[in-house]
């Protein structure tokens, strides 16, 4: 079995009558597998639902057309759990999930209900059944997704991976803090609920809630975050289901969460989590979210990739854009989408535009056999860095060594060495 997949596609204007450049290789490229999976970074209709209050950083809307541009260039997987599924409320969630539906297209991540949204879905291929199950660890509490009752339906909504980080301070700091929160009464509150019920007091040792960061005493001072164990076993069991109802399983997660300041270097509950799929019975995971490179491991003879950055980047030509968003950046309904964007990246000179790991990223297709990875080719794709917002945030393909030279950097403590040769990279 061969797969391909990609990082992000924000799209949000349609991909030219005949193409652009790089399309016809990349079509070619994507050819060469049967399973195609990539990441849909925006909701999908015309403006069937209302802005939500909060948004994903951009409330990304994109014309169903794009859905269709997507299948162009190959495309029948996709995950749909990402900080931006909720940008338009329930009612962008829902006109979204027609519109896949409409193009018959293999989603996952979201749904109507918590059922929905961690469900396996399934690709039938002439090579097999492949299952997709998606979540995403970067969301508002208001995005996740309900489990129905006899008596109550479920909520709308994304499926999670929480996680929980902790502080870890030595016993003298601990102590400080404990000072500070008695003078300044930050704990006041949520004390108080505790006393009413409406919040369960923390049952750990040695920990301590400082407003709303929980700090644990230790000698190795940092922090520390691990996944939440409630949604590890829900999607265990989605792993667990899936591996017996097909041939391959693909697990994708979003996740933005970092360690430290380094977004290039992904959250220690991320790797635990990648890893755990893999030991459930997963056959890949597919990271994307911070919009950049991450490294690659191979794990137990699968695949991890901790970012696959950007396929497609277009949040620079969102049409339409809320009030909050104006209101954010002082101006109001005398203002347009251009004045807005110009506000936020002031005048071009600060943003994720100014960024150019940002517009390069690689395409990997990998080869499967007895659930084992047997070559793994990785070509580099660059989106137009330096162009106008208008033209740039296409992928087109690339021979710049570079781009695998710093992937191969950041695979390094992963264990993986990335072979150069020819502008492709190659992972034995």
């Amino acid at each position: 079995m061969t797969f391909i997949a990609t990082g992000d596609s924000f799209i949000s204007r349609p991909l030219p009558a005949k193409g652009n450049v790089g399309f016809n290789e990349l079509t070619a490229l994507f050819g060469q597998s049967e399973v195609k999976f990539t990441n849909l970074e925006t909701t999908i209709h015309e403006k069937e639902g209302y802005p939500s209050a909060v948004s994903g950083g951009t409330w990304a809307m994109a014309s169903p057309q794009v859905l269709n541009d997507l299948k162009t260039y190959g495309f029948n997987m996709m995950n749909w759990a990402t900080n931006h599924t909720l940008d338009y409320s329930h009612g962008g969630l829902m006109a979204t999930k027609k519109y896949l539906e409409k193009q018959e297209l293999v989603h996952a991540g979201a749904g109507l209900n918590m059922a929905e949204a961690c469900a396996p879905k399934y690709l039938e291929t002439s090579q097999g059944r492949v299952a997709l199950i998606a979540a995403t660890s970067t969301f508002h509490t208001s995005w996740v997704a309900g489990d129905q009752r006899p008596d109550m339906p479920g909520r709308p909504g994304i499926n999670p991976l929480h996680y929980k980080s902790k502080y870890i301070v030595t016993q003298e700091k601990m102590d400080q803090l404990r000072s500070i929160a008695e003078v300044t009464e930050i704990n006041s509150e949520r004390e108080l609920a505790i006393k009413e019920g409406f919040e369960i007091e923390s049952e750990e040792k040695n920990t301590f809630k400082f407003g709303d960061y929980l700090f644990k005493v230790g000698q190795e001072e940092g922090k520390e975050t691990v996944p939440q164990e409630m949604d590890m076993q829900r999607i265990r069991k989605s792993v667990l289901e899936a591996k017996r109802q097909a041939d391959y399983v693909l697990i994708s997660i979003h996740s933005h969460e970092m360690k430290g300041m380094d977004k290039s270097q992904p959250a220690d509950f991320l790797i635990n989590f990648s890893r755990k799929c893999i030991d459930w019975g997963a056959h890949a995971v597919i990271g994307h979210g911070p919009h950049i490179l991450r490294g690659i491991e191979i794990y137990k003879n699968r695949p991890i990739f901790y970012s696959l950055g950007n396929f497609i980047f277009q949040n620079e030509t969102i049409s339409h854009l809320p009030a909050d968003f104006y209101e954010k950046y002082d101006l109001d309904d005398t203002h347009n989408v251009a004045d807005a964007l110009d506000k936020r990246s002031k005048e071009g000179t600060i943003g994720l535009g100014t960024n150019p790991n940002i517009w390069e990223s690689v395409i990997p297709i990998w080869k499967m056999k007895g659930g084992k990875l047997v070559e793994l080719k990785l070509y580099p794709i660059e989106l137009g860095y330096g162009l106008p917002r208008y033209k740039k945030g296409w992928p087109s393909l690339s021979h710049n060594e570079r781009i695998l030279e710093k992937l191969n950097d950041l695979s390094y403590p992963f264990g993986t060495t990335i072979h150069i040769e020819n502008g492709m990279g190659r992972i034995y």
